[in-house]
């Protein structure tokens, strides 16, 4: 819609049932009125072909995480912050709200200027997705826990490749019994790494049995108390592949508990490869995800889209690897 078309101000608002004043506050993108008005007159305005202005930030972007407190988060805090630096913006961390709480983040966030988002989070609610988008603040999806999407670019992993190669490392061990401990059953990771799982599984000519599958959160305790399960069913498994590092570090305590030797009489493989499974005792056999690449690739696409660049793909996917050390061994 050209200008010389579009309705006066004064049209919409009565379109809308507010006044003009209100209407141009919205339009410049002031935040001194109430938000269902807001979103309502946003929503008119864009009908008739305005564009609602907001502030820039000045280089400033937001990187939102479920939580801090984790070796994974360190390193996508740390490479995002140095991604950043090297195309000229800043990072503002901050972790996820409860969900009944994000909206008042968002709108802060907002109020505050934001060029872009990094999202390393649950699903974005789709009412969060329409006000980001009708605000014009890109978005990048960073290991999206539901998934690629078809209306925001990601970056992930092979995640399905990863659950494989970390099996067939067991199977080629002449493991017959392989536990898998994945992480919560509704995300997308853990479905695919499940999926690869049970394909080593059929590659070597081995049955899925459901009862050597496990779903838990990605912490230590639920590793614990996974392998304890596992290793209290009448035919236990010789191996164990956790869904993360942090499950493993609990596998591990759950077979020192029990006096096992690690991998003379259990083997475990994670997923992850965190500084701190290099200087387990055992050293951890690990699926290293390349976290300070998928961290600098999600910085990089988001300042692509703050300059107003087409993007060359909608999904990036980088490549996981097994990384041998000494929790995998033969079955004794």
């Amino acid at each position: 819609m050209s200008r010389s078309t579009r309705p006066p101000l004064a049209a919409i608002a009565a379109e809308t049932g507010v006044s003009a004043p209100t209407v141009s506050k919205v339009l410049n993108g002031r935040f001194d009125v109430a938000e269902a008005t807001r979103i309502r007159v946003e929503a008119a305005l864009a009908r008739h072909g305005y564009a609602v202005h907001r502030p820039r930030a000045g280089g400033l972007i937001d990187l939102l995480l479920s939580d801090v407190h984790s070796s994974w988060a360190d390193s996508i805090v740390r490479s995002s912050v140095e991604a950043a630096a090297q195309v000229g913006l800043s990072v503002v961390v901050s972790t996820e709200r409860a969900r009944a709480t994000r909206g008042d983040w968002l709108e802060a966030t907002l109020r505050r200027g934001t060029d872009g988002l990094v999202a390393v989070v649950d699903p974005l609610h789709p009412a969060d997705r329409a006000r980001l988008t009708g605000c014009g603040v890109p978005v990048v999806l960073l290991d999206p826990l539901g998934g690629p999407t078809d209306d925001l670019p990601s970056v992930g992993v092979t995640n399905w490749e990863g659950g494989l190669v970390a099996t067939e490392h067991l199977t080629g061990l002449r493991h017959r019994r392989i536990g898998m401990i994945g992480g919560p059953r509704e995300f997308w990771s853990t479905r695919a790494r499940v999926d690869g799982y049970r394909a080593a599984l059929g590659h070597a000519g081995l049955p899925s049995d459901e009862s050597l599958i496990r779903y838990g959160t990605f912490n230590e305790p639920a590793g614990q108390e996974h392998t304890h399960a596992l290793l209290n069913l009448a035919d236990p498994p010789t191996a164990i592949f956790c869904g993360n590092d942090e499950q493993a570090v609990g596998a591990l305590r759950a077979a020192r508990d029990r006096g096992l030797r690690v991998p003379q009489q259990l083997s475990l493989v994670g997923f992850d490869d965190i500084p701190l499974a290099r200087w387990l005792s055992p050293a951890l056999t690990t699926v290293r995800q390349p976290l300070e690449a998928m961290a600098a690739d999600a910085v990089r696409l988001l300042a692509r889209q703050i300059e107003g660049a087409e993007l060359d793909a909608h999904r990036t996917e980088l490549s996981t690897s097994l990384v041998v050390r000494e929790s995998s061994g033969p079955p004794a």
